[in-house]
């Protein structure tokens, strides 16, 4: 069936008035939208936590703390796992990287199910999981674009870093609605079963490079040639590219800047939102659902923020999208009550438009200063991401624990934005010596 369905991409063409044959649909729309479906099967249990740690508490009196513990693990290693695995799809492919992946998402989730103490959520929510949604995470929306188009790469980061963060919120209302009616268990053996369903759709028409299929990156010129295929050891790439990148200051700002973006999203609001709208008397499922329209407001905004990326400088764009966000988690505290009002819709609609539009431009200007190794070193600086949210979610439900609030959480993530916005409009735009060096 893989190869008919290989055949059906390349026979489709039609055709010119030049006698030069075309296909209707180039195979790399294709990859994408496979690599989308994979995304949002791989991120719903990313939000998951955060409608299960209000049912887990009142289960087992585990404290908020305990329960983020097990987050920041799943944190740690999805950032950690990221520039590993940009080096073994650069190795192994994407398919084989990407099958595995969801795999370790179904299992952890399943696996969770069975936990009775706080390490064992450690061992799926935060091992299994974090690994699983490492080894896809944004470095595969990276690694498509890179591999597959030469023309509207930053629409293509956008529109896949939309499928993975809406699928990170989307899932919610299911997940809180069957958390009040089942219970959790069955929440989390539906996030398993939605990575399960991608892993055919992605054995089938996932293909890892354009000479897979006899042919090019949509948008390449004329005498276009591939780039080497890596051979190394993919532990030794990832770590010599960090090597050479952590000697540039530009590296740092980059890492710096989106350390502050996982911790203002998926480490703070991801993660504490919904336990918080529940400290002010909101119903678990009304907060899930604010949260999952943060998700569809995402999608527009990340990619609009590829459109933009491909017209406007991303220096510029980063530093508007992190005062924005600044500007919102400074009034977030005053707006949380018992019921939604006008204002925290609107908060919600700005939120979800800035969620993860800083992505795109992020992408873009690692391959402007870093060249052939731009998505590795995107995978570390989205490592930093990763961390960042790891603290935030640690931090945060400590503060939740001896204040009995969020609020300083909610002011101090807002000026860290304010930070990120200055770091990134002074980032460099000059090439670093690790482009030079590819």
């Amino acid at each position: 069936m893989a190869c008919a369905a290989r055949a059906s991409v390349q026979t489709r063409t039609v055709q010119t008035s030049d006698g030069q044959r075309r296909r209707l649909i180039h195979p790399a729309w294709i990859v994408a939208a496979v690599a989308f479906l994979a995304l949002v099967g791989a991120a719903g249990f990313r939000a998951a936590p955060s409608a299960l740690m209000v049912p887990l508490e009142e289960e087992f009196g585990w404290t908020r703390t305990e329960l983020s513990l097990a987050v920041t693990v799943n944190l740690v290693l999805f950032g950690l796992t990221a520039p590993f695995a940009a080096a073994l799809m650069a190795r192994f492919g994407m398919r084989r990287v990407t099958t595995v992946a969801l795999l370790l998402v179904a299992g952890g989730a399943a696996l969770s199910v069975l936990a009775t103490t706080p390490a064992m959520l450690v061992a799926t929510w935060g091992v299994m999981i974090g690994l699983g949604t490492g080894s896809m995470a944004l470095v595969f929306a990276a690694t498509v674009a890179d591999q597959w188009f030469v023309r509207s790469r930053g629409l293509v980061v956008g529109v896949l870093t939309a499928g993975s963060a809406t699928g990170q919120l989307v899932f919610l209302p299911f997940i809180a609605l069957l958390v009040e009616g089942a219970g959790w268990r069955q929440a989390s053996l539906l996030v398993a079963a939605g990575a399960l369903v991608v892993v055919p759709l992605v054995l089938l028409f996932l293909r890892n490079r354009p000479a897979d299929l006899g042919t090019t990156p949509y948008g390449a010129p004329e005498g276009w040639t591939p780039p080497v295929r890596s051979s190394g050891n993919a532990v030794r790439t990832a770590l010599s590219t960090l090597r050479r990148a952590s000697r540039s200051r530009t590296f740092w700002a980059l890492a710096a800047g989106f350390a502050i973006c996982g911790a203002t999203t998926n480490g703070l609001v991801g993660t504490h939102f919904i336990p918080s709208a529940h400290d002010h008397g909101m119903a678990t499922t009304t907060a899930a659902g604010l949260l999952a329209l943060v998700g569809i407001f995402d999608i527009v905004g990340t990619i609009a923020s590829g459109w933009l990326t491909d017209r406007v400088n991303p220096r510029i764009l980063l530093g508007v999208y992190y005062a924005g966000r600044g500007i919102g988690l400074a009034i977030l505290p005053l707006l949380l009550s018992d019921s939604v009002s006008p204002p925290l819709i609107l908060f919600v609609v700005i939120y979800g438009l800035d969620w993860v539009a800083t992505v795109p431009p992020t992408v873009a200007l690692c391959r402007e200063l870093f060249g052939a190794d731009g998505p590795v070193v995107f995978g570390w600086v989205f490592a930093a991401h990763q961390i960042g949210a790891a603290i935030a979610a640690t931090v945060a439900g400590t503060i939740r624990d001896v204040s009995g609030e969020y609020t300083l959480a909610w002011f101090g993530a807002a000026g860290l934005c304010a930070i990120a916005a200055i770091l990134s409009i002074a980032i460099s735009r000059r090439a670093q010596p690790l482009a030079a060096a590819a």
